[in-house]
């Protein structure tokens, strides 16, 4: 019978406590990445790539919880070096390397996920310092995380429903909805807390997923993520377990998203037959007939949708063109993207109900990268990203200054809201959740990232510190009846 896979938690050992023999040899160790990476590729930008990626993982530790930070800057980074990687090593040609000069906007990407680094660690410091106080672990039983999550889950569609019919508090609704995330999470960490129990964990990852695929929108890949960090907060190197279980995960997140590409525009046309769009089991028989439909596919079309995928990931070729526009066609704006950006962002449409819609982001790519894509005519927006508008907005190589801003006040508020909430299983969920979403889309605008990422602060931060609040009180109030008022409560692990 196979034993089940048993994890222990680490916890990252002390500067003082590291070997110093260790920095040497990972020197050496990243060179001959490095150098391994240049002879596979054959790209000069591949070392490059690769020294950035193993920089994220070394100066974004984390002391508390799941590596949330550097996850979502490494799928940043391979936003920006996926077309790279797969072109140089299998020779099969992409979208921006036919069409464009892609070289300048790869190192442009990098430099801003390099800034964002930055910015995080100068505010992180050493890390988050230990609370002062002892706090309590686990902020439900099991029965109530359970109840919770299961209701979430059932009222995510009412949610949804009730948030578009009051403009002045969509988002913020929207927001609250990403709380089921936060309980999610927290059933696989108590999951995996001594020993990873499969069977529980692949029932609530398929609700999830075959939920995700019969929604307009690819929502499977949030609960795959927290998996994904759930077994990064436990991860030891020196297990290969652990080494096969993060490359099963990623394998799995690969498929889904390969599966999803190849079947969306037709999956996503059927939405304009309205009995079809109003019955769930209609739309999952379409996926899973279209899903069959794919699995037949013969060697050429997986590798053309491969080939698709990848050109999806890789959101460089319309910041490419743009690039090359600017500003030998189109002068730099000077600030004025991200200055409107700002404004939006300090006019809450609960204040300002008259505040404009937002533009679709193909607009800015029309202009631009001068070709003319799909928008708002048919409920279409082609993603341009925060880092070509920096380069358009001050140009090399002040754009990089706001992004390092924003890394710091995002590593600052990171910070903050671990030190906020009391019970830690709910502070590492709620940082977990909100920094994975905030942090992880290279190809999201200015005016995007900076609106979701503090709403959900607000929303989600005082929903969770008021939930945090109301608990440390009843917990204090029945130690007091039961007359340990005195005594120190241990501080539960999680």
């Amino acid at each position: 019978m196979v034993q089940p896979l048993a994890f222990q938690p680490v916890r990252p050992a002390a500067p003082s406590a590291q070997n110093p023999s260790k920095g040497p040899l990972q020197t050496l160790v990243v060179i001959a990445l490095a150098a391994l990476s240049w002879i596979l590729v054959g790209d000069w930008l591949a070392p490059l790539a690769t020294v950035l990626l193993w920089a994220i993982w070394r100066f974004l530790r984390a002391r508390e919880g799941p590596p949330v930070l550097a996850l979502a800057l490494s799928f940043q980074w391979a936003q920006v070096n996926a077309g790279v990687f797969y072109h140089g090593i299998t020779g099969r040609p992409l979208e921006a390397i036919s069409f464009s000069d892609y070289r300048p906007m790869v190192l442009i990407g990098m430099g801003c996920v390099l800034a964002l680094l930055i910015g995080l660690r100068l505010a992180l410091g050493r890390g988050t310092p230990p609370p002062d106080r002892q706090l309590p672990g686990k902020a439900f039983s099991a029965q109530a995380l359970y109840l919770t999550y299961f209701g979430l889950l059932a009222t995510v569609g009412a949610i949804h429903t009730v948030a578009w019919e009051i403009p002045v508090l969509t988002q913020g609704i929207l927001a609250l909805s990403f709380l089921r995330l936060v309980a999610l999470y927290l059933i696989l960490r108590r999951l995996s807390s001594t020993r990873i129990r499969w069977r529980p964990i692949l029932v609530l990852l398929s609700i999830e997923v075959v939920l995700g695929f019969t929604g307009f929108f690819a929502s499977f890949r949030e609960p795959l993520m927290m998996l994904v960090l759930v077994i990064l907060e436990r991860f030891e190197p020196r297990r290969i377990q652990h080494w096969l279980m993060i490359g099963a995960s990623a394998c799995a997140i690969f498929f889904f998203g390969l599966l999803w590409l190849s079947i969306r525009t037709t999956y996503r046309s059927s939405f304009e037959i309205e009995a079809f769009a109003e019955s769930r089991s209609a739309r999952l028989e379409k996926v899973v007939s279209l899903s069959k439909g794919w699995f037949g596919s013969d060697f050429q079309g997986v590798v053309e949708n491969l080939d698709f995928f990848v050109d999806r990931l890789w959101t460089v070729y319309y910041p490419a063109l743009a690039v090359s526009r600017v500003p030998e066609v189109l002068p730099h704006e000077n600030g004025r993207i991200l200055g409107k950006a700002v404004r939006h962002v300090l006019m809450p449409r609960l204040l300002f109900p008259n505040k404009p819609v937002l533009p679709s982001d193909s607009e800015m790519v029309r202009k631009y990268s001068g070709i003319w894509v799909a928008g708002a005519e048919e409920n279409t927006s082609i993603a341009f990203g925060y880092a070509a508008e920096s380069y358009i907005d001050f140009g090399l190589p002040w754009m990089f200054l706001p992004i390092l801003a924003f890394g710091f006040i995002m590593g600052r508020l990171y910070r903050f809201l671990l030190r906020l909430i009391w019970h830690r299983e709910l502070a590492v969920g709620l940082v977990t959740v909100i920094f994975w979403l905030a942090l992880y889309l290279f190809e999201r605008s200015w005016i995007k990232t900076l609106g979701f990422s503090f709403t959900l602060m607000i929303y989600m931060g005082i929903s969770v510190f008021v939930l945090d609040r109301v608990l440390m009180s009843r917990r204090s109030r029945r130690r007091r009846l039961l007359g340990f008022a005195d005594r120190p409560e241990p501080v539960a692990v999680a």
